[in-house]
């Protein structure tokens, strides 16, 4: 029984981690609906772009991992969870650059976006009065 519980927290990891990839890659678009996840999508974007510029490893890489030995099961390798379930699999691995940068043109593209928006919803600081142009 007891390995059963750490394949369901791997596959389950393995879910949460995908799901906060796609946030990165989606979420400021998400932000253009609801703006106050803003501030949400520029610290898992921080985060994300951090972990693949620099080579931070993620904790959920570490917690997928764990849970996979714990089930009897091979760990993630050292690459890493995008290069287990996406590099050659979504995507060929000659196209993990212009991935990259696609997904990264994609993140400004929906910042630019949420600025726009916000600059066009913007209300007046200051009432004018009807007639006055003041």
């Amino acid at each position: 029984m007891g390995s059963v519980f750490y394949e369901v927290v791997a596959d389950a990891t393995a879910v949460a981690h995908l799901i906060f990839i796609l946030y990165v890659v989606c979420g400021g678009f998400l932000a253009w609906h609801w703006p106050r996840t803003i501030a949400l999508h520029l610290a898992a974007v921080a985060w994300g772009f951090t972990g693949v510029l620099v080579g931070i490893d993620c904790p959920l890489t570490h917690l997928e991992s764990w849970a996979r030995v714990r089930a009897g099961q091979d760990p993630l390798p050292s690459s890493g969870f995008i290069s287990h379930y996406l590099t050659g699999v979504v995507y060929p691995e000659s196209a993990a650059g212009a991935i990259q940068t696609l997904v990264a043109l994609g993140v400004v593209t929906s910042w630019v976006g949420y600025v726009v928006l916000r600059l066009r919803t913007r209300v007046p600081l200051a009432p004018t009065h009807p007639g006055t142009g003041l």
